[in-house]
């Protein structure tokens, strides 16, 4: 029987064994908390840059997005993404992030077109349809853009 190695020490071993990653539930929930944070960012900066400064509609809103996204890929990337991201930073990550966010809302936005014209059909009453139009459309989202960021944008490396 050939002899055991020598039991690796703890800084060794420390070193040779990465934090362990969080579940992908509890990731899912971070992201989504995140999401609820950035949705009022993005809702706040609109309304501001509208009522305040008198930013006509869609510039208002590219705005508000780009702050809001911005946002998000630092609170993703120092919290629920920090083991892949290592914390850090970085232009290539933020490039992808936004992109991957590009993908959302055209997923939300496509999603929305075909719910609202399917439900109105199953619920009968116009404003419930619309309210659970949206809802689908931003699950659809969520699911996406926390593939994209979980698969694409803060992958281990």
């Amino acid at each position: 029987m050939a002899p055991s190695p020598p039991p690796k020490s703890a800084p060794d071993h420390a070193l040779a064994s990465p934090r362990p990653a969080r579940s992908l539930a509890v990731k899912a929930v971070s992201f989504g908390l995140i999401g609820v944070v950035n949705t009022i960012i993005d809702f706040s900066v609109f309304w501001v840059a509208v009522q305040k400064f008198a930013v006509p509609l869609v510039p208002a809103n590219v705005l508000a997005w780009l702050v809001a996204v911005s946002a998000s890929y630092v609170m993703n990337a120092s919290i629920t993404f920090a083991v892949e991201s290592g914390r850090q930073l970085r232009w290539r990550s933020y490039a992808a992030f936004v992109a991957s966010g590009i993908v959302g809302v055209v997923a939300n936005t496509t999603t929305l077109v075909i719910a609202d014209h399917f439900i109105p059909l199953a619920v009968g009453d116009e404003k419930m349809a619309l309210a659970l139009s949206k809802l689908c459309a931003i699950a659809v989202s969520f699911l996406v853009n926390f593939s994209m960021s979980h698969f694409v944008v803060f992958r281990r490396r």
